[in-house]
């Protein structure tokens, strides 16, 4: 195949026309790609995977017996790029601490879904986490997610930057086995496009959802969130000049990457069902479950909660107060730095409980499958076309 093109530089049209779009669709991750490549030729993904299964904290020696390609990527993306701003860093993790509860809800019941969406997304998290247990995709992200917000997250003893190393060479094993098999429609799986996608869903999407649960954010305070995302985003193997600088442009990028995308599908709807299934299995009783899809429902909107097939309840008139319930609560953390605190102490609790009820106490650890189920192919299906933008005079 011939060396896809660079990326155009965004600056250069002014905007996320097509022609950028597309040309992000040609390109996966070099390094990444080329690793996973040579571990399958020399048959050493088993043994790659045996040895980092104790590979966990950043700082901690590389395991004897690893073959040489893991270890030579391993060395080169164990520090975070040199472009990082500590400060806004800090700001992002004090943003998280705040609002923990809350961007776990909106990961959970916006972003998730805004995944499912995307039929070719949801195509692909069929035959790579299987219809039937969106928990394990659930609780990756959640870990993911609270590992990156950890104070020592870059440091020595973290968690964070082995779990992105890991992610990244999954992604590339899953673009391997699909190109290998013809089991996916275009010429790559994962590709940019996908990938920046997905950073938008998890940075810019939740903060939406925030936006619309009535949470209170500044200004500053939003933008270090996504500040943080852009780093993640190029520790996951995201062209860095292809990131969105800054929030104006990630919300360019998301619209123009939806409405390119979205629509309904059978598999979204189905992932849809499941994961409504997995809350309803995590509220105490019967009497609240209706609350799950009527939150999913208000976070993402009507249209594509009907695409989704997320049920409609009496709920959902209800839980449109829960910005005025959001707001007492953000107005008792004003009340002193002891009432901070003590929310601050909750929100953690809780976000830990929902993540031991997801990963069942247990460390989720990502390896390189060495295959893909047969059952879970990829049909070359035609792309749904989004009715075009409605345009002002």
């Amino acid at each position: 195949m011939p060396d896809a093109p660079a990326s155009p530089d965004p600056a250069d049209t002014g905007r996320y026309d097509d022609a950028f779009m597309d040309a992000l669709r040609l390109r996966g991750d070099e390094l990444a790609d080329a690793t996973v490549e040579a571990l399958f030729t020399a048959g050493d993904v088993a043994r790659f995977n045996t040895l980092m299964r104790w590979f966990t904290t950043s700082g901690q020696p590389l395991p004897d017996g690893l073959p040489e390609p893991a270890r030579d990527y391993l060395h080169a993306t164990a520090t975070a790029p040199d472009w990082v701003d500590w400060a806004v860093m800090e700001e992002a993790r004090r943003f998280f601490i705040d609002n923990d509860v809350h961007i776990s809800t909106a990961l959970s019941f916006a972003s998730m879904p805004a995944c499912y969406m995307v039929p070719h997304v949801a195509r692909l998290l069929s035959a790579t986490h299987s219809l039937d247990y969106p928990s394990r995709r659930m609780a990756e992200t959640g870990q993911f997610t609270v590992y990156l917000m950890q104070p020592d997250a870059f440091e020595a003893g973290g968690r964070f930057l082995p779990s992105a190393q890991k992610v990244r060479l999954l992604h590339a094993s899953i673009r391997r086995h699909l190109r290998e098999a013809g089991r996916w429609p275009e010429p790559v799986a994962i590709c940019q496009e996908d990938m920046l996608g997905g950073l938008m869903m998890f940075s810019i999407q939740v903060l939406d959802a925030l936006h619309r649960l009535g949470v209170h954010m500044t200004p500053q305070g939003a933008e270090a969130y996504y500040y943080a995302w852009r780093v993640v985003g190029a520790m996951l193997g995201c062209d860095h000049a292809a990131i969105p600088p800054d929030l104006q442009a990630a919300r360019e990028f998301s619209d123009r990457y939806m409405l390119r995308h979205m629509g309904p599908s059978d598999e979204g709807a189905h992932l849809t069902r499941r994961l409504i299934g997995l809350y309803e299995e995590v509220v105490p009783g019967t009497l609240l479950d209706p609350v799950v899809p009527a939150l999913i429902r208000f976070l993402i909107g009507d249209t594509a909660a009907d695409w989704l097939q997320v049920p409609r309840s009496r709920w959902d008139d209800v839980i449109k107060v829960a910005p005025a319930l959001l707001g007492v609560i953000e107005r008792f953390e004003d009340r002193g730095p002891w009432a901070a605190q003590a929310s601050d102490r909750l929100g953690r609790l809780v976000t830990r409980l929902e993540l031991t009820s997801l990963t069942r106490g247990r460390v989720m650890h990502y390896a390189l499958p060495e295959d893909l189920k047969p059952a879970h192919g990829v049909p070359a299906t035609s792309r749904w076309s989004p009715p075009p933008p409605i345009t002002t005079p």
